[in-house]
């Protein structure tokens, strides 16, 4: 049976209307927080069913979204991101469907003990509450959000952009539609896109509705979210990701890994935005390699040792060092030694992704420990930096700081925990 303790909310531009949308939110958690598994996950597949189900209805709105956005100049990288196609939306529903099948994460015990007098103590997973999400034309995210919050208990406020307006206005009438089928308020997963930038704003200062905030988008984006926002935020990094080509590298590897990094979807974080190539191996490694990605419409911004080996490049600048290009661009530089390849990442990564190729044990591991990113990998592409990649089913976002998480985000981290004490009538002596 659909709930009737939240009722609808009238559209409005008006403060009050705002304030009442996050109060219903905040409403909506308390039920959200004990719902059992079975409700939660009827939820999710009336949800992944109805992506399916109105495919149609979904591009129709989507094709708005991007005719926008070529005539406001969006980037291809961005369009990209924005675009839903058959394949994507069932890559969506099929997401859905993963989280359906992965644990619920409370209620469960993270540690307990039993103290001398008898009481017993136990740390238990519990949701945030109520989640805010800001983001930019990627609708893909209001799904995937939406998904890892209902499974966690939380309800979720999203503000996702102006460039995705049509695309998410029908996602979240699917997903309430699905969610008040389960018996579960509708509220609990709302957008505030018609307010506009001012619902960014408001979303910020929502503190004591909002319990955390999560931005996905350009480091432009993510930055004004953290220095402006009085609600605490997980913060969510650009991605200059960076490969090393360490002197023992395999050369079918790297010219397969750094392919792939690059090329295979170019506009997402973790695509590879720069290549170091050790000296002792760059006459060997850098034609093949680069040929590769020549071949697939990249540009190459090199370096003058790398552009003395590979002529058929352009000159890198430090601005292309720090930026995430989004695109078919690469920055390559020759390194002398594995220290300069490190001191390099320190000073121009984000913190996201780094991946070295080696057949060297010990600079494998000397990568491992002294490359302080989210993520560090051996001899596999930076792609997997993915949570449906690392079996969460789909993803909140890939967290680059260091307090509560870091890394890919699926529901263990939309949760945290609170102590549960049982006694016998004991008291402190």
């Amino acid at each position: 049976m659909a709930p009737s303790t939240l009722e609808s909310v009238p559209v409005s531009t008006d403060a009050p209307s705002f304030t009442r949308k996050l109060e219903d939110a905040k409403a909506a958690s308390v039920p959200l927080a004990t719902a059992t598994t079975a409700r939660k996950n009827d939820a999710l597949e009336r949800m992944a069913r109805s992506l399916t189900d109105n495919e149609a209805r979904i591009i129709e709105a989507n094709a708005e979204d991007l005719a926008r956005g070529r005539e406001n100049g969006l980037s291809d990288g961005l369009l990209d991101r924005l675009k839903l196609d058959e394949r994507r939306i069932v890559a969506l529903a099929a997401a859905v469907r993963d989280v359906v099948a992965l644990p619920d994460p409370v209620g469960t015990s993270v540690r307990g003990s039993r103290l001398p007098n008898g009481v017993s103590i136990q740390q238990v997973r519990v949701p945030f509450g109520v989640v805010g999400a800001i983001y930019e034309a990627r609708p893909n995210v209001t799904v995937d959000i939406a998904a890892l919050a209902l499974k966690s208990g939380n309800a979720v406020v999203l503000r996702g952009g102006r460039a995705a307006e049509s695309s998410n206005r029908v996602l979240v009438e699917l997903i309430q539609e699905a969610i008040a089928g389960a018996g579960m308020p509708s509220h609990a997963v709302q957008t505030v896109d018609e307010f506009g930038r001012d619902g960014g704003t408001r979303l910020m200062q929502a503190r004591g509705l909002v319990d955390v905030l999560i931005p996905r988008g350009s480091a432009e984006l993510i930055r004004t979210v953290v220095e402006s926002s009085t609600v605490p935020v997980i913060e969510t990094g650009a991605g200059v990701v960076h490969i090393v080509l360490d002197e023992s590298a395999n050369e079918s590897w790297a010219v397969d890994i750094v392919r792939n990094a690059k090329v295979q979807r170019p506009s997402v974080c973790n695509a590879v935005e720069t290549v170091l190539v050790h000296s002792g191996a760059a006459s060997r490694l850098l034609p093949p390699v680069l040929q590769a990605l020549r071949e697939e419409g990249v540009t190459v911004h090199a370096d003058a040792r790398a552009r003395a080996i590979f002529p058929d490049s352009v000159p890198v600048t430090d601005e292309d060092w720090a930026t995430e290009h989004m695109s078919l661009d690469v920055s390559v530089g020759v390194v002398d030694s594995l220290d300069e390849a490190i001191a390099h990442i320190r000073r121009y990564s984000t913190q996201h992704t780094e991946s070295i190729i080696t057949d060297d044990l010990a600079n494998a591991e000397r990568f491992l420990a002294e490359v302080d990113s989210a993520v560090v990998m051996v001899n596999a592409s930076t792609r997997f930096t993915d949570g449906g990649e690392f079996g969460f089913g789909a993803e909140v976002g890939i967290s680059t700081q260091k307090l509560h998480a870091r890394g890919p985000m699926g529901l263990p981290e939309l949760t945290s925990t609170k102590w549960v004490v049982r006694g016998t009538g004991q008291v402190r002596e």
